[in-house]
């Protein structure tokens, strides 16, 4: 199991740069396909996010990567490279799209290890 968590970080991390490059690029450039190819990255990448909180995160790394978690989420949602975009609109194109996908990995996961490390608690009372 241990050696299917590593595969799947691997390829989150591949896919998350690689296809946020590309379809960075492609919302620069105002492709009209960017929209359903972003679609099928981030399904993709929570299908792996689903995977890696069912099976790779264990109790003593929970609050780490909660913690972690949540300002990737945050990071995303105060849309913190916007500056960026004053430089070069590609800049800012690449940077978001990246960061959006490894958002739509950790998500899934962190949703499931915070019901996982729920469940404890539940059970107590």
């Amino acid at each position: 199991m241990e050696k299917i968590t590593r595969y799947v970080y691997l390829a989150f991390v591949v896919i998350a740069i690689l296809m946020g490059l590309v379809v960075g690029y492609m919302d620069y450039t105002g492709d009209p396909n960017v929209a359903t190819i972003n679609g099928w990255v981030t399904l993709i990448l929570l299908i792996f996010g689903i995977i890696a909180g069912l099976t790779s995160i264990t109790e003593k790394e929970v609050t780490p990567f909660l913690i972690a978690a949540i300002a990737l989420l945050v990071a995303a949602a105060t849309d913190v490279w916007l500056p960026l975009n004053d430089i070069h609109r590609l800049l800012y194109c690449w940077a978001k799209t990246i960061l959006n996908y490894i958002v739509a990995f950790a998500a899934p996961a962190a949703v499931i290890t915070a019901i996982r490390s729920m469940l404890p608690i539940v059970k107590e009372r």
